[in-house]
């Protein structure tokens, strides 16, 4: 899968009290309880699951956050009953086939990240496809963590940066982090600034490891399928309130924003 490169900073202060993220990653977690909690299966809590999953992009559309990053399926979501893994194979096989077009319609570019490998031929196509018909677009760019998981992504880009690195003749000792950095599956978004669990859950389960270095965490007790746009906004709002600033004393950061 290529991508271009997007020209953003990778590493940002906040700018104002009212700066809003640019990157957004979510861990939407507790499609199961939800659903377990109303006494239906945990497959009518995943498709509830896709219903969040539209009303966060429209958010982040509506709000200005140009980079959006979902959790959907680990490396490690393998391991769950078979019914369950083929149901949301199927779900992620329609969101492909019916939702490109509308993405591309509203100018958000799709990118896959992960190890499509794995999946069918017919994901993959429809993977493809979606990616393809979306490519020009730049109001948004929309990334699906699929088969993905932070250690499998750190050790594939310091296996190319090694290849790379043998290939220009670099010696390994002038190998930085920025060389491992172009080959993150990531690599064409900024880092997140602001990453959201819902769930309940207080971990970030292998997710963008390398990414969310200095990234701001926001754990939520909601369960994915009523993550609505208030939720957004309280994330948000915790967000704001806080003070980034990357190793920096908050001193220095105060002094940088008044003669920005």
């Amino acid at each position: 899968m290529t991508s271009s490169k997007i020209n953003v900073d990778k590493h940002r202060s906040k700018e104002s009290p009212d700066t809003v993220p640019t990157h957004v990653a979510i861990i939407m977690d507790g499609n199961g309880r939800w659903a377990i909690e109303r006494a239906r299966t945990r497959v009518a809590g995943h498709r509830k699951g896709v219903d969040a999953v539209k009303e966060a992009i429209r958010y982040c559309r509506k709000n200005g956050i140009t980079h959006l990053t979902l959790f959907a399926f680990s490396s490690e979501n393998w391991s769950r009953p078979e019914p369950e893994v083929s149901t949301l194979m199927e779900l992620f096989a329609s969101a492909l086939d019916t939702q490109a077009k509308k993405l591309r319609d509203n100018g958000i570019r799709l990118n896959l990240v992960g190890d499509l490998s794995r999946f069918s031929k017919r994901i993959q196509r429809l993977a493809a496809s979606a990616e393809a018909m979306t490519a020009k677009c730049d109001k948004m760019f929309l990334n699906i963590a699929v088969n993905y998981g932070g250690k499998w992504d750190i050790s594939e880009a310091a296996r190319k940066t090694y290849m790379n690195a043998l290939a220009e003749g670099l010696p390994f000792d002038q190998v930085t982090e920025q060389n491992l950095a172009a080959n993150l599956a990531l690599s064409h978004s900024p880092d997140p600034d602001l990453f959201i669990r819902t769930g309940g859950e207080c971990r970030i389960s292998n997710f963008m490891l390398w990414q969310l270095a200095y990234t701001e965490l926001y754990f939520s007790d909601v369960l994915w399928p009523d993550f609505n746009s208030d939720e957004f906004d309280a994330a948000i709002d915790v967000f704001k309130s806080r003070e980034r600033r990357f190793g920096q004393t908050g001193q220095q950061i105060k002094a940088q924003l008044k003669y920005a």
